[in-house]
């Protein structure tokens, strides 16, 4: 993509943001064709945001995420401030568009993890993080119909993220083995779905090392403070005007969420 096609694709997905509108997609004038395309507009649009950047969301980590947005690999998107949000947290309507929430672990960083040329080992990204925090995720779209965009035009809608609801840190986590820890969403206090740590690339720690590494990759990096959200540890669930969720994770704690 030229780089006039780069700033009128972020220009359009600003404008459709700011407006809470949505868009059948990027016309072909500026339509990314590539996961590189898409990232390159995904920047300029955080920098039309004018926001700090609180950190990133991952996207499509489990199978069922990848087959429901018919994509083969996971992605990134930037987090803004104010996101993310204490829980328990009130989502008001008209918030966002999707109406979906995902149950996810989620990292804070306790020193930066700069763009370098070798590989972050798992060892080093453990090392920098403060701590893990039980949370749920309300990502949004500007797509109409989001898993026919593909993964080049997710990318550059910031990678469908938008509202981050963290639970207070978790104690004694680095002893678990987090691809075991189970995790329960609930909706109006009813079960609806269930999952673990197992469907986030196997393990949340590999979701953080994998982001980790390709944000070196592409020159940008994680800074301390920064918080991760490592994607869906169960089916994602649709969610009304009314509803209570929490997103129950056992020993580790629970984060709370209204809509209304």
């Amino acid at each position: 993509m030229e780089e006039s096609q780069v700033d009128q694709a972020a220009r359009l997905l600003f404008a459709a943001w700011r407006e809470q509108r949505t868009i059948p997609g990027l016309p072909e004038s500026c339509r990314p064709q590539s996961l590189d395309d898409g990232y390159r507009v995904q920047a300029a649009l955080a920098a039309l945001h004018e926001a700090p950047e609180a950190g990133y969301k991952i996207g499509a980590t489990n199978q069922a995420a990848q087959s429901m947005l018919n994509v083969d690999a996971p992605f990134f998107g930037r987090l803004f401030a104010p996101s993310p949000l204490d829980s328990p947290a009130r989502i008001a309507v008209g918030a966002v568009g999707l109406h979906i929430i995902e149950a996810e672990f989620d990292f804070t960083l306790e020193r930066d993890l700069a763009p370098r040329d070798a590989a972050y080992s798992r060892q080093e990204v453990m090392a920098a993080v403060a701590d893990l925090h039980p949370a749920i995720e309300v990502p949004d779209s500007r797509y109409q119909d989001l898993p026919a965009a593909g993964m080049a035009q997710i990318t550059a809608d910031n990678g469908a993220a938008a509202l981050l609801v963290m639970g207070p840190p978790a104690d004694d986590w680095r002893a678990l083995d987090l691809s075991r820890q189970a995790v329960t969403i609930k909706v109006n206090g009813a079960a609806v779905e269930e999952g673990s740590g197992a469907n986030v690339l196997g393990d949340p720690a590999n979701a953080l090392v994998w982001l980790a590494n390709e944000l070196s990759a592409r020159g940008i990096g994680l800074k301390a403070g920064q918080v991760v959200s490592t994607g869906s540890a169960a089916n994602v669930v649709k969610v009304n005007p009314g509803d209570n969720v929490v997103a129950d994770f056992g020993d580790l704690g629970a984060a709370e969420a209204s809509f209304s």
